[in-house]
């Protein structure tokens, strides 16, 4: 018999790596489960980590939280989770959720801008 929930996650992966596919991401792919230390579910983005998330109930902190973790366990330099937007069944129209870190490190990358150093007191100079 097979598992709703798991039925329903794999379809959002494959509308993730569709989506990714169509964007210019040749090689996006769902990578396979089952390894000790968890990489995410969508690989061929080159340093990107993508946690795919198709449930009734949020839980951000939780899938951040996996998504850092799985970030480290790759060597990646940006971990995101991709979530399914309640009634849409698009991936271009699911919210993709990461920390501020990680969004400042995007800005960084897609303006090609490097961050001032943090003062004494942890804010930017």
């Amino acid at each position: 018999m097979t598992n709703p929930n798991k039925t329903k996650g794999s379809a959002w992966e494959r509308a993730i790596v569709t989506a990714l596919q169509a964007a210019g991401w040749p090689f996006a792919e769902r990578r396979l489960a089952g390894s000790a230390k968890d990489r995410g579910d969508i690989a061929g983005v080159p340093g990107v980590v993508i946690e795919a998330k198709n449930t009734a109930t949020r839980n951000l902190a939780g899938w951040v939280d996996e998504a850092e973790l799985e970030r480290t366990n790759d060597g990646a330099w940006l971990g995101v989770v991709w979530h399914k937007r309640v009634g849409r069944a698009a991936a271009g129209d699911g919210y993709v959720t990461m920390t501020g870190g990680q969004f400042l490190a995007l800005l960084g990358q897609a303006l090609d801008v490097q961050p001032p150093l943090p003062a004494e007191d942890g804010e930017p100079s």
